[in-house]
């Protein structure tokens, strides 16, 4: 009787249990309908997406949109919002009388061209020059540059590039730029993969810890009569307010020229990104004045996107971005004697980027993520605000992730919105926020059609119950929920972005869509420390790196486990590339009990070891313990690898010069010495985002996670990539 009882018992246990998604193979069928769903397979099936509107010169603006039957040209009439609508650019052309090509000026990219169109500025022989553009005359503007000491260069660290780092009056006379002195900072060094004897590259690539990193003399280059005007301040490190270089964009960031060009604005940036100086130079005697400074215990930034602070000569005043309040706002100084005006937005959300700023009329026109109570809080919308503080107004009201195009000089702008599951809209609006016309709205019909599933949304809590985390979890197509599927967490800890990316809708994202349809659950959340939200939940790991928010994480799917059981927890696995390639190690060495199998691909794993603003923005700079055991060493990876007990595999690309493969190298080092079985790819001539092995690498990503996670044998060598038909 006991013993019937038992089986009872056993059989209602089992009955109970949901049932493990256990194959013994996956085929190369199982691979091709996964393939489905990458973007070279789903972009194709989705029509009229958004709008890049091309403006012209009476206001009017066209655009060109996918259809199923071909391109399609379309011109709208801003006042109105009527369409007309061509099959080529010659028949619309036709139709509205307008020039509507544009024809490449065959100028090398190397070159800045003057706001005039008359000249443009390159750099050759570590010496600033300037090309008369209807005559072709060169002209040197200055002489006195040398190797490794040259101006405007822009070749530090991971950036390299010939294009010079300068900043036009607009009168078309006058250059802001700076000599470069990286003549005491060390080489970084790669060597090629080759028949024959090896070639090596070798570029200049300061560190953590270096004494000196690269430092800037600020000068300014009048050039009818070229004469080199130097500031009269000591030398800048080269750093910037909005990312960790100098220039984000691959212009002068963080200055601005008076519009007469008698003064020229910037911000100088210490170091560790704890200072930052608002300055005025005199364009013609080189004197600076400073302003006002901002200093912070952590980092100063001055918002996402773009360089958010504006001089305004005519009123003698400095719109400012602070986030002293714990979110990022605009502040009104005066410019005469550095106080504080006033505040100009406040509440509880973050402005992003300033858009446009309308002087006569004293209102800013802005996004900000945050502040629509019951949205996605990395949602973007667009806002216009008074100086004073007065009359915020919302002019995109629809919920979703707002992109804006302005209408230069005019009262108008182009809004695409959506989000991650909802497909794009665009739409025609007054810049008071009043609708002209909707403009297009994307047809996903042959994508749902094809078996194409969405992500779905999802909201957890952090590891501390402090803060809501938002991110998006994809599963198969063929979902059963009385099943268990294996788990992957796609990981980007930032801090300077987050692994989600952009809010606004897409067909395809990464691999995570396809992962899920070979039977796994694929889940993504922007964890604390990363932008766009408070300054406290941004500095929630300042100092520390390695926390790579992966407590966040767990936590995170441990909550999604409870709502959702199909979420098997005893089968997870993790995967991220660059940063996240530092947190997939980190979290196989740190959390074994709780990640099973890890892919890390091109990791910073020790960041002494990576470009020196990176680590100094987020870190600090380098210091050591009573031990003499230093902060960053702390926070290395090859320190825990005697922790590993899952399955790891490493890749990284032996030519990447944004994190040089020997980061890859030092973990190697460490599992070899411990004695631990791992797995290795290096890609000989890759760079850090694997170029032509893309595929490849994400091939063998999709072994590694079916035969380790699933516990399935893969399909033989199955080719991933676009075919030469599509």
């Amino acid at each position: 009787m006991k013993y019937l009882h038992f089986l009872i018992l056993q059989l209602f246990i089992i009955s109970s249990v949901p049932a493990q998604t256990k194959k013994d193979s996956l085929t190369a069928q199982d691979y091709a309908r996964a393939e489905q769903f990458l973007s070279y397979q789903t972009n194709s099936k989705v029509y009229r997406s958004s709008v890049s509107p091309l403006w012209l010169p009476n206001g009017d603006f066209y655009y060109v949109v996918n259809t199923k039957e071909g391109k399609e040209f379309v011109y709208v009439n801003h006042k109105s919002g009527k369409k007309r609508v061509a099959k080529s650019l010659e028949e619309l052309e036709n139709k509205t009388g307008f020039e509507l090509t544009q024809n490449p000026n065959g100028r090398r990219s190397n070159e800045v061209i003057s706001p005039d169109g008359e000249k443009s500025a390159y750099i050759k022989d570590w010496n600033l020059w300037m090309k008369e553009l209807s005559t072709g005359k060169e002209i040197q503007l200055t002489t006195d540059g040398t190797e490794n000491y040259g101006y405007a260069t822009d070749n530090a660290g991971w950036r390299k590039s010939d294009k010079p780092i300068l900043l036009w009056s607009p009168d078309s006379k006058k250059i802001a730029t700076y000599k470069q002195d990286q003549r005491h900072v060390k080489e970084m060094y790669l060597v090629s993969t080759n028949v024959g004897a090896p070639k090596l590259q070798q570029w200049k690539y300061p560190l953590p810890g270096d004494e000196e990193v690269i430092k800037i003399e600020r000068v300014i280059i009048e050039v009818e009569a070229p004469k080199v005007i130097r500031l009269n301040i000591p030398m800048d490190s080269r750093r910037g307010t909005l990312c960790d270089d100098i220039s984000c964009s691959g212009a002068f960031d963080d200055n601005q020229w008076a519009k007469d060009g008698k003064e020229l604005v910037f911000v100088s940036t210490s170091r560790d990104h704890k200072v930052a100086k608002m300055r005025i130079a005199d364009a013609v005697t080189g004197e600076v004045r400073e302003v006002f400074r901002e200093e912070v215990p952590t980092q100063y930034e001055s918002g996402q996107g773009s360089i958010n602070w504006k001089y305004l000569p005519a009123s003698n005043e400095i719109i400012w971005y602070s986030e002293r309040d714990d979110w990022g706002h605009l502040y009104l100084y005066d410019s005469e004697s550095g106080e504080l005006k006033n505040q100009i937005t406040k509440g509880d959300f973050v402005v992003t980027e300033m858009l446009k700023v309308d002087e006569k009329n004293r209102k800013i026109y802005f996004l900000a993520k945050g502040r629509e109570k019951g949205r996605d809080p990395y949602f973007s919308h667009f806002y216009s605000i008074d100086f004073d503080g007065n009359n915020l107004k919302l002019l995109t009201p629809e919920d979703g992730h707002h992109s804006v195009y302005l209408a230069p000089k005019k009262e108008y702008f182009v809004s695409n919105y959506s989000q991650p599951n909802v497909p794009n809209k665009a739409i025609l609006r007054k810049l008071n926020g009043e609708l002209i016309s909707n403009l297009e709205s994307e047809n996903i019909e042959d994508l749902q059609r094809s078996g194409w599933k969405a992500p779905e949304p999802i909201k957890v809590k952090s590891k501390n119950g402090q803060w809501d985390l938002y991110g998006l979890m994809f599963t198969p197509t063929h979902l059963d929920e009385s099943k268990k599927y294996p788990v992957i967490n796609y990981i980007y800890p930032g801090p300077q972005g987050g692994g989600v990316g952009r809010r606004s809708f897409s067909p395809s994202r990464s691999d995570h869509q396809a992962l899920a349809e070979l039977g796994f659950v694929v889940v993504v959340i922007d964890g604390t420390c990363n932008p766009d939200r408070s300054k406290s939940f941004h500095d929630a790991c300042y100092g520390n790196m390695a926390d790579n928010t992966l407590e966040d994480q767990i936590s995170g799917i441990k909550q999604l486990a409870e709502k959702n059981k199909f979420l098997d927890l005893d089968r997870v696995g993790i995967w991220g590339h660059s940063g996240g390639g530092f947190a997939t190690a980190a979290a196989m060495f740190k959390y074994p009990e709780f990640y099973k199998v890890g892919i890390a691909e091109s990791g910073n794993h020790d960041n002494r070891n990576y470009e020196d603003d990176w680590g100094e923005r987020y870190i600090g700079l380098m210091s050591m313990d009573s031990s003499n055991v230093s902060n960053y060493e702390k926070q290395a990876n090859q320190n825990l690898a005697k922790n590993l007990k899952g399955k790891l595999m490493l890749a990284h690309g032996a030519m990447d010069d944004n994190v040089p493969p020997y980061n890859t190298y030092l973990v190697v080092d460490a599992l070899i010495k411990a004695n631990k079985d791992f797995d290795l790819i290096i890609f000989p001539h890759a760079r850090h985002g694997f170029g032509s092995d893309y595929y490849y690498m994400m091939r063998r990503r999709w072994d590694y996670f079916v035969e380790h996670l699933m516990g399935a044998t893969p399909p033989e060598n199955y080719e991933l990539g676009p075919r030469k038909s599509e």
